[in-house]
């Protein structure tokens, strides 16, 4: 099983003991979803200031996790540019480190005042994939149609909609503009989650599994910090949606993840 996207990084999974900057709690939690069958982890970025934690969990359990390299759209206000700079200088610069550019994208759930410059940001981001030959994991929150309009110019890209929880409709609309994958996390377990309904739409061969931990902790765990050890929960929902077992969603959403990341 893959985690496509988790930020186990974060100060939220730090011990409450443990001294500033340690890892421990980081590193034990890497280790539960190692034991619950999580054989590869992927990091995707927030901002500046979370690449630190990021890079210092991969050194420590570098066999199974990887870092992707981004600004997420929530994080673009008033210094857009200087992040933006930064981001995109780590990923020319560190192009070996990171097998994707992400988390990227429209979030105006939130704030619409910087929604142009989260549609230039995207693009930059995007350009900066195209040229690297990365694919993209994409943040979209009631921002389908400017995502949509921003990628129309790079039909080359790969990308998943990472947290997909879209309708049937929506599915087409993305597929229009390219065969791209849609990562599936605790939203599919949600006792009124219309997802469920979706997934037959989606196919089992474009589907990423996902925990966007600490958010969107499946049930049974809904209301606790989420974290990578919990996917068996998201497989074991899809598999049952789908009317398959556990071992052949396992199975085609690894392979599938691995074919997206370039993971040999």
């Amino acid at each position: 099983m893959v985690d496509t996207h988790t930020h186990i990084y974060m100060p939220e999974f730090s011990l409450d003991a443990q001294p500033e900057g340690g890892m421990e709690g980081q590193c034990a939690t890497v280790d539960r979803a190692l034991s619950a069958g999580v054989s590869t982890l992927v990091f995707p970025n927030v901002d500046r200031s979370t690449v630190g934690y990021m890079h210092r969990l991969h050194e420590l359990r570098p066999s199974c996790t990887y870092m992707a390299m981004g600004l997420h759209p929530t994080e673009v206000k008033e210094n857009w540019r200087d992040e933006l700079g930064y981001v995109t200088e780590l990923l020319r610069d560190g192009k070996e480190s990171y097998i994707a550019v992400g988390e990227v994208g429209i979030d105006l759930y939130w704030d619409k005042t910087f929604e142009r410059e989260q549609m230039i940001v995207l693009e930059e981001q995007l350009k900066a994939a195209h040229e690297l030959g990365l694919p993209v994991i994409i943040h979209c929150r009631e921002g389908l149609d400017r995502t949509l309009e921003v990628m129309q110019s790079y039909p080359d890209v790969k990308a998943v909609f990472h947290s997909f929880g879209g309708t049937v409709a929506d599915v087409g609309r993305i597929r229009r503009h390219g065969d791209h994958y849609f990562g599936i996390n605790g939203i599919v377990t949600f006792k009124n989650s219309a997802l469920p309904g979706v997934l037959p739409e989606i196919g089992l061969e474009r589907i990423l599994t996902e925990t966007d931990s600490p958010y969107l902790a499946p049930v049974p765990h809904r209301g606790r910090r989420n974290e990578s050890a919990w996917i068996p929960c998201i497989v074991a929902r899809i598999a049952e949606a789908l009317g398959t077992d556990l071992a052949t969603v396992d199975a085609a959403t690894t392979n599938n993840a691995y074919n997206f990341l370039n993971i040999n």
